[in-house]
């Protein structure tokens, strides 16, 4: 199945621009369920009510309003909203250029293809310059009346863009609670070092499958099929408290299956 360019428009660096075409780098997997009448089997709607009365409220009689206190509201029409837009643009700005570390890995948000869309030698050019100087290029645009920064990168030969979150969704982990209790045993750092060393090896995606998913889906197809297909719970693991044990067990586990291999 071919991919589908979901927007396009022009990358500019200065006066250069470089026509794109943007798609999407992943896809949702979630297992969705229809809402259904317990009798009739048929899908149920949901409808705006109103809170206190239960009554339902006509789409004509719905406003959008912002809670700056409880119980008071800032009411916004239509217009107003459209008038805080930002100006429609089909081009995706180049502010700068940044090593990836400079990114903190807490600010990615979505991935997406960049593809050429006609100049395809300049396209190509500027993927590998940032191969070549291991850059990001930092960006701003507009895509369907929102605004977004992003992360412009090369990989395998092409430029993938990642959206990145505003400053005032990502918490500090300044902010988490210090650990507590006794630094870890000279004897625990050397078998958390062998265990790390134990587990090295090379991240393949086909390793890392949604088993969730899969358990949900097989059950499905074979209720769908007329079987009455049985549950298998998932195990939970006992707990251990001392990081001497959890650690020996898990190196001689990682042992026995090397060998077994």
């Amino acid at each position: 199945m071919a991919a589908r360019a979901i927007w396009k428009g022009d990358l500019k660096l200065n006066s250069t621009k470089v026509p794109v075409k943007l798609y999407s780098a992943v896809q949702d997997q979630t297992v969705r369920f229809h809402i259904l009448d317990v009798k009739s089997k048929h899908r149920v709607k949901q409808h705006m009510v109103e809170a206190e009365s239960g009554e339902e409220v006509p789409n004509e009689e719905i406003q959008k309003g912002f809670e700056v206190e409880p119980g008071t509201f800032v009411i916004l029409d239509e217009k107003e909203l459209a008038s805080l837009e930002p100006e429609a643009s089909r081009e995706i700005n180049v502010e700068q250029f940044v090593p990836p570390k400079e990114i903190p890995p807490e600010y990615y948000d979505r991935p997406y293809y960049l593809g050429p869309d006609g100049d395809s030698e300049t396209y190509f050019a500027l993927a590998e310059a940032l191969a070549n100087r291991e850059k990001e290029a930092v960006v701003r645009w507009v895509m369907r009346k929102q605004p977004y920064v992003g992360a412009i990168r090369a990989h395998d030969d092409y430029l993938i863009l990642y959206t990145l979150r505003n400053k005032e969704e990502v918490l500090s982990a300044k902010d988490l609670p210090r650990p507590a209790g006794r630094a870890p045993e000279k004897k625990e750092l050397s078998m958390a070092k062998q265990l790390v060393e134990l587990l090295k090896g090379e991240f393949d995606p086909k390793d890392y499958k949604d088993e969730y998913r899969a358990r949900v889906m097989e059950f499905v197809e074979k209720k769908a099929k007329g079987h009455k297909p049985k549950l298998h719970l998932v195990k939970s693991k006992k707990k251990t408290t001392s990081l001497n044990s959890v650690l020996s067990k898990s190196i001689a586990a990682l042992k026995k299956q090397k060998k077994a291999a």
